[in-house]
């Protein structure tokens, strides 16, 4: 009888062991379905530590690089995403999607990176300058990053630039405690400036933040505005959106839903309005006008971007992916400058005075 009842309960254990993998297999495929390509980490990994915070990030960025990549490739059927899943020998390595020369999109890149190692001496002194009190050991400073990065260059100039990340990072100092923090944003870039987008946009924005606190939207809002600032020409790089970094209260798990709520927010802020314009009419001069804008986000990028800087200075990090942002097509002109009360002098204005334009 004992025998018996063993062999009942060996061949009942052996069944929901085959379940739980057959479950497994199914919960696997269904994610490989669900993103672009195999997250950095590996799907068993990430399910083996699922609780944790950082595999929930990792998760929540593979989530919206797909989202976005599908919205894109829907909205431009001839033309298709590059997918380039790459290693970085130090630690880690990331997913390129990038949509180039297509109808609708001029270039279009969502990156993921999951990227681990020692932080460079450039890198920690840029974050020290930030107000950082990093306590290396033997001088070395161990590092997590992720992220989620985007930015979109459609070919007709009533169509808007828009750029979007979102981070964590983690810090190991030499007593073994670990600092961590959340970054991010997302802005919008109109060539020509429209009322109803701009509102459209920002309003999606303040929602997402303010499901968290009504602090939060005006706060992250005027970072913004005061972030993406082109000093040399006294202007903004757009017309804004958010934009926070360091972020560490007030907890872990708070601000990890509230960077959730801003990731779910990029498409309904962005795809309706490339709906709108993207069969607009447009003239020569106009596009003219969106290459010569181009030209200033260029000068953004490469002088003052912190993201951009920090890929430049980590060792091995991937300058194709870093540059993604860069559009196709750009142009600079000696001294110009457009007509008074033109098209183009409006939105010069909005860039040298930012706007409220959710009250």
């Amino acid at each position: 009888g004992t025998l018996g009842g063993l062999g009942l309960a060996l061949g009942l254990w052996r069944r929901q062991a085959a379940l739980a993998a057959a479950r497994e297999d199914e919960e696997e495929k269904e994610l490989r379905q669900r993103f672009m390509a195999p997250p950095v980490s590996g799907l068993r990994e990430l399910r083996r530590r699922r609780r944790e915070l950082r595999s929930r990030m990792e998760l929540l960025i593979m989530e919206t690089q797909a989202e976005m990549c599908r919205a894109l490739a829907d909205l431009d059927p001839g033309a298709s995403f590059a997918v380039d899943s790459w290693e970085r020998k130090e630690g880690g390595g990331g997913i390129s999607c990038v949509l180039q020369d297509g109808e609708i999109f001029e270039k279009a890149g969502v990156n993921v990176s999951v990227v681990s190692g020692i932080l460079s001496e450039e890198a920690a002194r840029q974050m020290r300058s930030r107000g950082k009190s990093l306590k290396a050991k033997d001088g070395k400073l161990p590092f997590c990053a992720m992220g989620v990065s985007s930015v979109i260059h459609p070919k007709n100039p009533h169509v808007p630039t828009m750029h979007f990340n979102y981070r964590y990072f983690e810090i190991e100092e030499a007593d073994g405690t670990k600092q961590w923090w959340f970054g991010g944003g997302t802005d919008l870039t109109p060539t020509y400036l429209n009322e109803e987008d701009a509102i459209h946009f920002h309003k999606t924005l303040k929602e997402a933040c303010d499901k968290h606190d009504p602090k939060l939207y005006p706060k992250y809002k005027k970072w913004c505005d005061d972030y993406f600032y082109i000093k040399h020409r006294g202007e903004r790089r757009g017309i804004g959106g958010i934009f926070f970094d360091d972020v560490d209260s007030p907890s872990k798990e708070e601000v990890f839903q509230f960077v959730k709520s801003c990731a779910k927010a990029v498409v309904p802020c962005y795809i309706p309005i490339v709906k709108k314009h993207c069969h607009d009419s447009f003239t020569p001069e106009e596009k003219l006008w969106q290459q010569l804008r181009r030209g200033r986000y260029v000068e953004f990028n490469l002088v003052y971007d912190r993201g951009t800087k920090f890929g430049l200075l980590t060792p091995g990090s991937r300058i194709e992916s870093i540059l993604m942002s860069l559009p196709l097509t750009a142009r600079w002109e000696y001294m110009h400058n457009p007509p008074e009360s033109s098209k183009e002098a409006e939105i010069l204005e909005v860039l040298r005075n930012p706007k409220d334009w959710v009250h």
